[in-house]
């Protein structure tokens, strides 16, 4: 169910129904918001930002209500759904919203601290990866407070998982050539 939800790609989706391509041959090559913003459209950027979100949040959810045994597993495998669906041969988006998702559906104070540290650190650095990388650990740390016992294993791999995704953002991080939010190149 987790990765059912998790492989919807609405970035590639929104951007097709809007005339723009595909947003896989831009940017960074992903499907994510981040590569979404960078067709211009700040409202597809916003829709797919929202819509991953709400796929790794409702499938986490439903466990709540109906699998309770499964939630951890649901949660990592929505991620997975997002990060590499089947639909598009394993390529899709670094699952940073989709994990914000996540964590609302774990528990409102995980939640609250992913989106509190995503936001922070956004308008501090303006850099889209830092925010994500800072915002996944955020969270698993929280999640030793608050929500199921599931949690901090759960959103420690799913954290380890993200920044392994962004081992070239790191890089360019390093270097100083990380593009900041609204920036041309």
């Amino acid at each position: 169910m987790g990765y059912a939800f998790g492989s919807i790609p609405f970035g590639l989706i929104l951007t097709r129904l809007a005339g723009m391509g595909d947003v896989r041959s831009i940017g960074s090559g992903n499907i994510g918001a981040t590569n979404v913003l960078r067709t211009g459209n700040k409202w597809l950027a916003a829709a797919t930002l929202l819509l991953d979100g709400l796929k790794g949040f409702l499938p986490v959810y439903l466990a709540w209500q109906f699998f309770w045994d499964d939630l951890g597993w649901v949660a990592l495998f929505a991620i997975l759904g997002h990060c590499f669906p089947v639909w598009l041969k394993f390529k899709g988006g670094k699952g940073v919203a989709t994990n914000a998702g996540v964590c609302f559906g774990l528990a409102w104070p995980i939640g609250l601290t992913y989106a509190a540290v995503w936001i922070l650190m956004l308008v501090i650095f303006r850099v889209s990866s830092l925010a994500g990388m800072t915002a996944v650990v955020a969270a698993a740390g929280a999640s030793l407070y608050f929500g199921p016992t599931v949690a901090p294993m759960t959103l420690a791999i799913i954290a380890a998982l993200i920044i392994w995704l962004h081992r070239e953002n790191i890089g360019r991080l390093i270097k100083g050539t990380e593009p900041k939010v609204g920036s041309k190149s």
